[in-house]
């Protein structure tokens, strides 16, 4: 990582940055929004060094990007206007496909919306270009967020690159390659059952899933409305902090969005003393790779050092998570897509009769991962079907945050490897389901209750990054950033692919 001083932020200028071999690039995201408000760096420098880098991007990572002319005025690029400084200092921001933003290409990775541009921008992405970070460009994403490898794009696949012969997670693929190959800055994407943090840690950034409601989901192009939640993807857990902190908060438009307890703060801890973290005993073991748990013991070993104690805690349904979920978000993705339909918007195909219209718009315009889900949700919610797949599902649910409840009481955060596997080759998993929906075991129970959690890079396997997961109760954002920035500085990852 940049060298960095006490309060996480770069001493030099970046003209001293230059002469030692760095360049605007290698500035972290709070670093350059410092050197903009101390006239160190001219915001249109900072935005056209990104701008080019996006427009010249080599793993499909960006599905739109702005134009030399700078973003497109009008919702989605209104920085400014409250006569405040900008907190966010001009950085671009990447923006994931399925966030509506007025005027610009808005698609959820989806044929169906191909060229779709919304009249209207999502609140978190106005709020973001209002704090000052103007859009650089729309990113690329498994459609509709179904996925957990960037393959199901109808634009094609996300590569990742520490290897571009391997996926780079998903839904958020793209958020999560831009950043970590320095063609954005910072991004944000969505979190349905781990779509932030698992694109995280298979590209070895940090990603942060916040507590359900705790940014509006006005704007986000629907999967799961129970599940889905916005959250950032940075090269580091200080701009985390920063860009989190100005996503948050109540919105008339979103009944589900919820007023954020307490300020957002940067984090500052360089120890964990008195942190009690709890390793579940129902999720650890048996189908992870032989390196990611050699990476998440070390890592454990680095939190004792720094003065956290470390024990086990039983989550005696938290297995059941997967089948649950599995259930829980196609049943509400069947309900959401029934929009789609080549009425109101997006492609629609001739035909003599309604019916037909829709049948040849939606067979045409929704991929096979998308139709599978479709069907196991609207089957789940049959008649004669519905209390016992959806019903039981729910139960499940309950029981799951009755689990983390009770763990709670007895440790600060619960920890995990993010993924149990690193980045895996391409087309490697694509005929098999089953083992894809896998690569979601760590993060889907916390979704399901609701939670929080984070994926900071903890070291390598096999030259691929590895991914640790932090997960605490609901709004213990600045104690799960505050934790994750202390072992952040003590692991010490460099952030950069030696490919890039």
């Amino acid at each position: 990582m940049t060298a960095r001083g006490d309060s996480g932020e770069d001493r030099g200028r970046p003209g001293e940055l230059r002469r030692a071999g760095g360049d605007i690039v290698a500035l972290t995201a709070a670093q350059a929004a410092a050197a903009v408000e101390k006239g160190d760096l001219d915001p249109g420098e900072l935005f056209e060094t990104y701008r080019a880098r996006a427009a010249a991007d080599d793993l499909n990572a960006y599905v739109w990007v702005a134009g030399e002319d700078g973003p497109p005025a009008g919702g989605a690029n209104r920085a400014g206007t409250t006569g405040r400084p900008a907190p966010l200092g001009g950085v671009p921001l990447g923006v994931k496909d399925l966030f509506c933003t007025e005027g610009v290409p808005s698609q959820a990775g989806s044929k169906i919306l191909e060229g779709y541009r919304p009249p209207y921008t999502a609140t978190v992405v106005r709020k973001l270009t209002e704090a000052g970070a103007p859009l650089l460009g729309k990113t690329n994403q498994d459609e509709f967020a179904m996925g957990s490898s960037n393959e199901n794009s109808a634009f094609g696949p996300v590569l990742n690159p520490w290897d571009r012969g391997r996926v780079p997670g998903g839904s958020s693929g793209g958020s999560a390659a831009a950043v970590a190959a320095g063609t954005a800055p910072w991004a944000i994407g969505t979190d349905t059952g781990g779509s932030i943090r698992q694109p995280a840690a298979l590209c070895g950034i940090v990603g942060l899933k916040p507590t359900y409601g705790a940014c509006s989901r006005f704007g986000m192009i629907a999967f799961a409305s129970s599940l889905d939640q916005a959250g950032p993807l940075t090269r580091d857990v200080t701009d985390a902090a920063l860009l989190f902190g100005q996503m948050v908060g109540r919105d008339d438009r979103d009944a589900t969005s919820i007023q954020f307890p307490e300020e957002v703060r940067r984090p500052t801890a360089q120890r964990l003393d008195g942190i009690r973290l709890g390793v579940p005993d129902d999720l650890t073991g048996e189908g992870v790779e032989p390196g990611v748990m050699a990476r998440f013991e070390a890592t454990l070993a680095i939190a004792r050092d720094l003065g956290a104690t470390v024990e086990r805690v039983p989550l005696p349904h938290a297995d059941y998570g997967l089948s649950a979920y599995y259930v829980l978000a196609p049943a509400e993705a069947s309900s959401n897509l029934a929009r789609f339909d080549g009425v109101r918007y997006g492609l629609r195909r001739d035909a003599d009769d309604l019916l037909t219209m829709y049948t040849k718009t939606r067979h045409d315009g929704f991929g096979a991962e998308v139709k599978r889900r479709i069907l196991i949700g609207t089957y789940a919610l049959s008649s004669g079907y519905y209390d016992a797949y959806y019903g039981r599902a729910q139960r499940v649910r309950t029981k799951i945050a009755d689990d983390f409840r009770a763990a709670y009481e007895r440790v600060d955060f619960i920890v995990t490897p993010t993924s149990p596997t690193v980045a895996f080759e391409l087309d490697a998993l694509t005929s098999d389901p089953l083992a894809m929906y896998l690569n979601d075991y760590f993060t889907v129970p916390w979704s399901l209750a609701g939670l929080p959690g984070i994926s900071i890079p903890c070291g390598l396997s096999e030259g691929l990054p590895v991914g640790f997961q932090v997960a605490g109760p609901a709004f213990s954002e600045n104690r799960i950033l505050d934790a994750a920035f202390a072992l952040e500085q003590a692991i010490g990852f460099d952030p950069t692919p030696a490919r890039v």
